[in-house]
């Protein structure tokens, strides 16, 4: 929604700009004074609705953003869940490599999101990303379905409905 108020054949586009010329008069407001107090002041507030293009960008950033977190939320493998953000992922793949030289069946402590203590493989942690590949993949799915209805939504109702879930 676009709120725009039009004092004296002005208009203006915040609240706060038209109380700078509201004051210029004498008329010092409040910040949260309701649409009526100002009609009363001879202030006319105008609300219109946002461009649906415009809302569609806001929403594809939106669903985007929501992928984006998801990508990297804990992950659950085994009966264990891990992190897996920036420096969980450095971890591990250092992990990955310190286990694979050590040779086959070595081990390391390893602690879960949920502080618990575990000894995982090398397989463990690729069994890992590999969940998290996995997660990825329907994630990015989801996002490009919920994008292709934003695209052709024809109101901001519609548009509000739209989840990558």
């Amino acid at each position: 929604m676009i709120t725009t108020y039009t004092y004296q054949n002005k208009t203006y586009e915040t609240l706060h700009d038209v109380a700078k010329a509201l004051a210029q008069n004498c008329i010092f407001i409040p910040l949260s004074i309701s649409d009526d107090n100002l009609q009363e002041l001879g202030v006319t507030v105008n609300h219109a609705e946002e461009p649906i293009e415009q809302l569609r960008q806001q929403k594809i950033m939106e669903l985007k953003a929501e992928r984006d977190s998801k990508e990297v939320e804990p992950i659950a493998y085994g009966e264990h869940i891990y992190d897996y953000d920036d420096k969980a992922r450095d971890r591990i793949n250092a992990a990955i490599i310190a286990l694979e030289l050590q040779g086959e069946g070595a081990t390391i402590e390893w602690t879960t999101a949920d502080n618990q203590d575990v000894k995982v493989t090398a397989k463990d942690l690729r069994m890992i990303i590999a969940s998290v590949a996995a997660r990825s993949n329907k994630l990015h799915t989801a996002y490009r379905t919920a994008k292709a209805q934003v695209e052709v939504a024809q109101s901001k109702d519609e548009i509000d409905t739209i989840s990558i879930n």
